[in-house]
């Protein structure tokens, strides 16, 4: 099944082209912290190789990684839902190439050009969603009761 989380393939190519206009090449060491949950979301990234770990902070303990991305995958929706502040934090696993955007930018062009706006939207959304719903399953493997998955 291909992925629904790329951000730049989900627009059309015009649109894409638009929000490129945004973008700049970035890359990130093996084990650079990208953002800290909590901190302020003022920008956003499509990895375009590599792989990032999202995790949450555990009182007491070690960060718990809940996700990870990959090549053409949105890194970073916060950016578009005040209070703007990362829900998780991220991590570079091994060299990581990506294109980062400005999210203050991203910001504007969606207030100035509402059709744009709508579609930039609906593929964040379209990516949250299908991260809701795979964290989901994750929690359910991890923590349902035996026999709680599909009656076959």
């Amino acid at each position: 099944m291909a992925t629904t989380t790329n951000l730049l393939s989900l627009l059309s190519p015009a649109d894409r082209d638009r929000l490129l206009k945004f973008a700049a090449d970035v890359s990130f060491p093996a084990g650079a912290r990208i953002f800290e949950e909590g901190s302020r979301a003022d920008r956003f990234w499509v990895v375009l190789t590599g792989l990032v770990a999202l995790d949450v902070h555990v009182p007491g303990r070690r960060a718990a990684t809940v996700d990870a991305i990959g090549q053409g995958e949105l890194l970073g929706w916060s950016w578009l839902v005040p209070p703007h502040t990362w829900q998780l934090g991220a991590e570079a696993h091994g060299p990581v190439h990506a294109l980062e955007f400005d999210a203050s930018a991203v910001r504007t062009l969606i207030d100035e050009e509402p059709v744009l706006g709508l579609a930039i939207t609906r593929c964040v959304a379209t990516v949250v969603g299908n991260r809701l719903q795979s964290t989901r399953t994750r929690l359910l493997d991890l923590y349902g009761p035996a026999g709680s998955g599909p009656k076959l």
